[in-house]
């Protein structure tokens, strides 16, 4: 008779043979799946006293002060203009880091350069001339004094920039104005992710995980964090954040108003036994936080100074648009120098084909400095992307997949923070009714995010 050998079939293959080289361990696909939450909770949590809360923020007015003119006025050397039409550029009193409520006596003795209006916002040319504000006319005209030796030829939309302030030997005070701080606001969202096994499955001996309970419970951890990790980046509140602002209109992505402070909330749902949700019926109001890359396109610019939405296309992006991006997104300037940008693969995958010098950018001989993959002290990856206004370090962060695979979201963190109305808890044992034969248990948080100044982040699109 034969040896018997181990390929015999029977009980031998299905329960005596050990197929597992380790029958406890199971390798998982992903691991540390939310660093965009990791690093705004770790920079800054903040305790707030209402699922809504609200925040101040302030821009400073004295960035750009500026006006336009609305007709042509020629004004000799050293001479008083006739009367000047003024506005803000689009028929409106709102002039830019001056009082909102049109020319008043605050603005006598302010020193401005006139531009013609193309060359200002072609930031070419030079000015056409110097002049002192002399006279308030009315809050939509001025009279100006010519301070230099040549004539200044005026045209409509002539673009007066204020460079200083001068006033006469012996003269009083100027008035004096002042601007407010301003009021934006954000919800907390309450996220629930609940895990359930029969009493019978808790007691099994198992193999790949020896307890089940525990397998689910850090599965259902990750999922509650990469749940909180895509509200934080992808979520939409009912009634907006008032981050708009329509003073500041430079080209935005979606309506630029003002939205007004309340508990705007959805209907919420409620289970009917039958797999089915039914929209209301005594669920509670719903609140939901609004996440950074939709705050940045409803409320963002995608042009002029206050730039902070852009795109490069794969095909004819050019080094002096790269330096021109990182100008504006680097101007609002980090105490370090260096800003966090949180990239999708397909973003990291673009830069990375830059610093090799292939592609479009490599056949027009130029590339991009990209460090080594370092990682942080909070645990997460990181490359160092040099720019000629400083530096950005890409955090690959998983949750950006899909359309959002060829996005870089740069965050400052001054006007970033992690809000929290109640802290997160793990609740144990909550199914005791009719003494349930098992164990579900449910991980809960009251948490959003606080934006502010969102001229201060960036996203910065990679299209085909």
């Amino acid at each position: 008779m034969a040896a018997k050998d181990l390929s015999g079939s029977g009980v031998l293959y299905t329960d005596r043979r050990n197929f597992y080289i380790d029958p406890q361990v199971v390798k998982e696909l992903w691991t540390d799946v939310t660093p965009f939450t990791t690093v705004i909770a770790n920079k800054e949590t903040r305790t707030v006293p209402d699922p809504i809360f609200k925040m101040f923020e302030h821009r400073q007015p004295w960035v750009e002060q500026i006006f336009y003119a609305t007709a042509a006025v020629t004004t000799a050397a050293g001479a008083l203009s006739a009367a000047q039409g003024i506005d803000d550029g689009a028929g409106g009193v709102v002039l830019k880091g001056l009082p909102s409520t049109g020319a008043d006596a605050s603005m006598l003795g302010l020193i401005c350069e006139v531009w013609a209006g193309s060359d200002y916002s072609a930031k070419t040319g030079t000015p056409k001339g110097t002049v002192l504000i002399s006279t308030i006319e009315s809050t939509s005209s001025i009279k100006v004094r010519n301070i230099g030796n040549s004539s200044i030829t005026g045209a409509n939309n002539d673009v007066y920039v204020v460079t200083g302030n001068a006033h006469g030997e012996g003269g009083y005070s100027p008035e004096a104005w002042a601007d407010e701080l301003k009021v934006v606001y954000n919800s907390c969202q309450i996220f629930k992710n609940p895990l359930e096994i029969t009493g019978t499955l808790l007691q099994a001996s198992l193999r790949g995980e020896s307890s089940e309970l525990a397998r689910l419970r850090m599965q259902k951890s990750q999922e509650h964090k990469i749940h909180k990790e895509r509200a934080f980046l992808f979520g939409r509140r009912n009634g907006g954040t008032g981050l708009g602002e329509s003073a500041y209109a430079d080209g935005l992505i979606g309506a630029d108003v003002d939205e007004t402070f309340a508990d705007d909330g959805v209907a919420g749902a409620t289970y009917d036994g039958s797999h089915t949700g039914t929209a209301g019926s005594g669920a509670g109001k719903v609140r939901t936080t609004f996440g950074i890359l939709p705050a940045i396109l409803k409320y963002g610019a995608s042009s002029g100074d206050n730039q902070n939405y852009f795109t490069a296309s794969e095909a004819s992006y050019t080094y002096s648009q790269f330096v021109d991006d990182c100008e504006k997104i680097f101007q609002y300037v980090p105490t370090s120098g260096v800003k966090k940008a949180f990239v999708g693969a397909g973003a990291l995958g673009y830069w990375s084909k830059m610093a090799g010098n292939s592609g479009f950018a490599g056949n027009n001989g130029w590339s991009v400095n990209l460090g080594d993959m370092k990682r942080d002290a909070l645990g997460f990856n990181y490359r160092t992307l040099e720019t000629p206004h400083g530096m950005l370090q890409m955090i690959p962060t998983p949750a950006l997949r899909g359309p959002w695979s060829k996005s870089m979201l740069i965050v400052d963190d001054d006007n970033l923070f992690h809000s929290q109305y109640r802290s997160p808890m793990y609740q144990t044992n909550i199914k005791t009714d009719n003494a349930f034969d098992g164990v579900k248990d449910q991980y809960m948080s009251d948490e959003g995010i606080g934006i502010t100044n969102i001229n201060s982040h960036s996203l910065l699109k990679i299209t085909a």
